[in-house]
């Protein structure tokens, strides 16, 4: 929720030659936030993220030259970053003289603010960089990836390459500058709309973004083509948090790589969000900001800000869930628990879940053994009460899930009409229901934290295999992959991947607790030790499915059937259903 308006006051700063439109709100007692914006912005890009910190920080911003209400000097000269430096300094005596500030950048916001901590880190307590790399930096970062070329390091440079297309045009003498006064801002406005999903609003764009970006031009000519030529050793011992939205359309992710080199205090937060990521995520900004600096400054945190930090450290041996947490449902055997079991090998903090609490607590032991403490919990997955408190269980005491792997389940065979309402009842709930709440339930704190995360519902090979002897079974699978594909669809735009784990023939112990409908008790514990011997026999154990399961949530896989004969089943489903069809009459009873 947006707290209320924090009264804002404007006042004149004189800077290196021109100028500078300053404007602060909150106490001034309070420990001071400098908020830089980028090209094309002014200050008031800003204003949601302001008004958030204004109540715990002192809060100043300001019109960089050349925009809003600041002067606009002529010439490409008076854009260096010498007179950008020598106007943040004026900015910084004015309003916190003789004391240290935390310094926020966006974009070219962000770029002068990295020459700002290297240059000058004594002036600095904390800072935090977005979407706007150090110029020097990046040319290294370039350097690096062509010095040894491979198909990766050419593909991560050549995207990038063609991420900075505008730098190219910006080059070009007049043309800028005339588009902008022939109506780019139009275009950019609804550009930002449609691409990032961030409509205008009074300030944002600016009404002077016509003369900002004509003007603002300059920093581009006299700055880029000479830093990315010619790259100086920048370094800086400033805490530095970068965040990093990973659906830029104009900075790479990859440019972090090696930054830990030149930055030994650093911390990496990735958000799936665009360029604009201050105006679409203010919440989740304004939080990390506030979260870095209290971390900086020592003060007491949460549970859940203290491993939201944890989470962003970054360390020479980071794995690759360094940090985050992880709920199974399930995790008391086969997949539920080789899947906990290989998240915490990666770094993961897991909450293992099953109705036989014994089971769970075995699980969350041998997580922690491998990586951070587990955790155990009991609840029945069909019950939606006690799902409701599991899930705040879990947000209050561990935080809101980064991964969430709906994994329990019940089996079942048998002729259709030996099938009864019960019998229906009873499966429907565990493998279905069980999902939907799971999902439910944690999706709905993913979206409302802001930071994207990841959801696997275990599906089946029988959900695209239809079977005689499995009616209930086969339909309760095939209901959790459509559900999956439908909230794959509800929540990409979220930041959200949900993955449909299809396996095959898996030798767990859920082939001598499945039901055989229909059969006395002797015939059915017959059935049941049959089907174990031959799911043995196949001998494909739930770590391969686990593994894949690892996989899926690294590289935001949709649909994955696990096992040859499921991949078979899969790809055959989808050429030739009507085999699928007369195979299913088959009675392998």
């Amino acid at each position: 929720m947006t707290p209320p308006a924090s009264p804002v006051t404007r006042r004149r700063v004189r800077g290196d030659g021109v100028d500078l439109a300053v404007y602060e709100q909150g106490d001034r007692s309070r420990p001071t936030v400098l908020l830089v914006h980028g090209y094309p912005d002014t200050h008031a890009v800003w204003d949601e993220i302001a008004e958030r910190l204004a109540g715990l920080f002192h809060v100043v911003r300001y019109d960089v030259r050349g925009a809003g209400a600041s002067s606009r000097p002529f010439g490409r000269k008076r854009y260096t970053f010498e007179y950008l430096m020598a106007d943040m300094q004026a900015v910084l005596d004015a309003t916190a003289p003789d004391r240290k500030v935390h310094l926020v950048g966006h974009d070219w916001g962000s770029i002068q603010s990295w020459e700002a901590a290297c240059t000058m880190p004594d002036r600095f307590a904390s800072f935090t960089s977005i979407s706007g790399p150090c110029l020097d930096h990046v040319a290294h970062w370039v350097r690096r990836n062509l010095a040894r070329p491979t198909p990766s390091s050419l593909k991560r440079a050549a995207g990038q390459a063609a991420r900075s297309w505008y730098i190219y045009f910006f080059q070009t003498p007049l043309l800028p500058e005339l588009m902008w006064r022939a109506g780019l801002s139009a275009v950019f406005t609804r550009a930002l709309k449609l691409g990032e999903g961030v409509p205008a609003r009074p300030g944002h764009p600016a009404r002077t973004m016509a003369r900002d970006g004509a003007s603002g031009v300059g920093l581009y000519r006299a700055n880029m083509v000479r830093r990315l030529r010619r790259p100086r050793d920048r370094r800086t011992d400033v805490p530095t948090q970068v965040i990093v939205p990973t659906k830029d359309l104009f900075v790479s992710p990859h440019l972090v790589g090696g930054l830990a080199g030149r930055v030994p205090n650093l911390s990496l937060r990735p958000i799936a969000a665009g360029h604009w990521v201050t105006r679409s995520h203010p919440d989740v900004i304004a939080r990390w900001i506030t979260e870095h600096i209290t971390g900086v400054q020592g003060g007491p945190l949460t549970a859940a800000e203290s491993r939201a930090l944890r989470r962003a450290k970054v360390r020479g041996d980071r794995l690759p869930f360094d940090g985050s947490l992880m709920v199974v449902t399930g995790a008391g055997s086969g997949i539920g628990r080789s899947t906990a079991l290989a998240f915490a090998e990666r770094g993961a903090e897991v909450v293992a879940a099953d109705i036989d609490l014994a089971a769970a607590q075995r699980t969350a032991e041998l997580a922690g053994l491998l990586g951070p403490e587990g955790h155990a919990f009991q609840v029945d997955v069909s019950d939606p009460a006690a799902m409701e408190d599991f899930a705040k269980s879990v947000m209050h005491e561990h935080g809101v899930p980064d991964v969430v792997v709906n994994n329990a389940g019940i089996g079942m065979a048998g002729s259709f009409f030996d099938h009864s309402t019960e019998d229906w009842r009873a499966i429907l709930d565990v493998n279905l229901w069980g999902v939907i709440h799971g999902s439910r339930l944690f999706a709905a704190q993913m979206v409302e934290r802001g930071e994207g995360g990841h959801i696997v519902n275990t599906s089946s090979a029988a959900a695209f295999t239809p079977s005689r002897a499995l009616p209930a079974y086969a339909t309760s699978k095939a209901a959790v992959l459509m559900l999956s594909e439908c909230l794959r669809a509800e929540l990409k735009g979220k930041g959200i991947g949900v993955s449909a784990i299809c396996p095959g023939i898996v030798n767990t112990g859920i082939t001598r607790t499945s039901r055989f409908v229909g059969l006395g008790n002797d015939e059915e514990a017959r059935s049941r030790e049959r089907v174990a011997r031959a799911y043995a026999r196949r001998n494909f154990g739930p770590d391969g499915v686990a593994k894949r399961i690892v996989a899926a949530v690294q590289n935001d896989r949709a649909v994955v059937p696990v096992t040859p004969e499921a991949r078979l089943g899969y790809v055959t489903s989808r050429v030739s259903p009507r085999f699928m069809r007369l195979l299913a009459r088959l009675d392998l009873g």
